[in-house]
């Protein structure tokens, strides 16, 4: 049995897109919707448990309309779909993660009904990027339906994941794929200075990527750009503005559990537009 597509849903203008999104990609991959609403989640402890008593308040009842507002607007976009719903007390980016290990993905919204202005994604995408188990689609927008699927390669073993997200995706959309590696050269005395071997190095990480997805989808449209820039996170952004969806690794070079790394984290806050954070179980 496939596993479903998590999707967490507050109600907030954000959700509605991430959920538009799940649903689409669930009826795409022919796989079951999971909505998953937490509540009671501004309300804490000393201990930052949630409060006890309230359980029959008026806070669950806003809660069930919520979860029952999201089934409505899945029906009305996919009224064949499999969906199943879960009202939970607790910490969305906790509940989200434990949920993460049998999904296939969790989408969330860029930032919820708890987001500040001035930040294009919150604490609870932003802390499921660094712990879930499967991969996060961060959703912001309808995207550009025509753009590519943007990934940024390091030709570390975790972009080699993310590349296989990216390919799956590419696929299933028909979409072309753009790979793109940064060369992040020094900059001293007013001259760009490459690290020796850096050409090669690089236009074989790009090479390797495209023969990857070739063997995986006969047919694929692929472009393959190699850029020098001072900022890989910087470089990346510019190129979304175009893309259906960028997707990132992980932590890329690094290997910091819980967190994600600076490249990764700039894109979260700063990108114009959908990402996908390739996440999976750790060993």
């Amino acid at each position: 049995m496939k596993h479903s597509i998590v999707v967490g849903y507050d109600g907030s203008d954000q959700s509605r897109l991430a959920l538009e999104w799940a649903v689409r990609q669930a009826v795409l991959e022919e796989r079951s919707l999971h909505l998953v609403h937490c509540w009671i989640w501004p309300l804490f402890t000393d201990d930052l448990g949630p409060v006890e008593g309230v359980a029959d308040s008026g806070l669950r009842h806003a809660a069930e309309a919520i979860v029952a507002e999201g089934v409505e607007e899945t029906k009305r976009l996919a009224p064949d779909l499999e969906v199943r719903t879960s009202l939970v007390s607790g910490v969305s980016s906790g509940v989200l993660e434990r949920m993460s290990r049998t999904a296939h993905l969790v989408v969330v919204g860029s930032r919820g009904l708890g987001g500040f202005m001035g930040l294009l994604v919150g604490s609870v995408s932003l802390k499921l990027a660094g712990t879930a188990h499967c991969p996060v689609v961060v959703v912001r927008s309808r995207a550009n339906p025509a753009g590519p699927v943007l990934i940024g390669l390091d030709g570390s073993p975790k972009s080699d994941t993310a590349l296989d997200d990216a390919i799956a995706l590419a696929a299933a959309w028909k979409a072309p794929l753009k790979l793109m590696h940064v060369r992040d050269d020094v900059r001293l005395f007013g001259r760009n200075h490459s690290y020796p071997g850096s050409d090669v190095l690089a236009m074989q990480i790009l090479a390797d990527a495209a023969i990857r997805a070739r063997a995986a989808v006969p047919g694929i449209e692929l472009e393959s750009v190699l850029v020098t820039g001072h900022s890989v996170a910087g470089t990346l952004l510019e190129a979304a503005t175009t893309a259906r969806i960028m997707v990132v690794g992980e932590t890329g070079q690094g290997n910091f559990l819980g967190a994600v790394g600076s490249t990764a984290q700039t894109i979260l806050h700063h990108a114009p537009g959908n990402i996908m954070i390739s996440r999976r179980p750790r060993g």
